[in-house]
C-alpha cells in the first residue's frame, strides 16, 4: 500500500486546513485508514482512523470537534478536515493504513502502512 498525503501549510490559529491521503497498490476490503502526528520533540500521536467499509469512525479526545475524518472510496482518499486549529496542532501530520478497523486501539499503536508526513503549523 502506497499513501501519499498532502494539504499541509501555514495558517493562523482559528484558521482551517484539510489534509488529503491517496492510497494506492494492495487495497483490503475491510481495511482503515488514519492519520497520526508528531509534533517537534515529542512522540507520535494518535488523531483520527476510519474504516474504509462502515462508518466506524475513532477520534483522539483533543481533536474531537474541531478535526473530521472523512473519505472517498471512488478516489481511494481519504482527508482530515482541521476547523479551529490551535498551536498545539502543529505537527508533521502522517496518513497511515490498516489491514483492518480496530477503533480505539489506535489510542496507543500504530498502523501498518505509513505514508510521508505534510507539515501542518498553526500561528499564534
Amino acid at each position: 500500500v502506497q499513501l501519499q498525503a498532502s494539504g499541509g501549510g501555514l495558517v493562523q490559529a482559528g484558521g482551517s486546513l484539510r489534509l488529503s491521503c491517496a492510497a494506492s497498490g494492495r487495497t483490503f476490503s475491510s481495511y482503515a485508514m488514519g492519520w497520526f502526528r508528531q509534533a517537534p520533540g515529542k512522540e507520535r500521536e494518535f488523531v483520527a482512523a476510519i474504516s474504509w467499509s462502515t462508518d466506524d469512525t475513532y477520534y483522539a479526545d483533543s481533536v474531537k470537534g474541531r478535526l473530521t475524518i472523512s473519505r472517498d472510496n471512488a478516489k481511494n482518499t481519504v482527508y482530515l478536515q482541521m476547523n479551529n486549529l490551535k498551536p498545539d496542532d502543529t505537527a508533521v501530520y502522517y496518513c497511515a493504513a490498516d489491514s483492518y478497523y480496530r477503533g480505539s486501539y489506535y489510542s496507543s499503536h500504530g498502523m501498518e502502512y505509513w505514508g510521508k508526513g505534510t507539515q501542518v503549523t498553526v500561528s499564534s
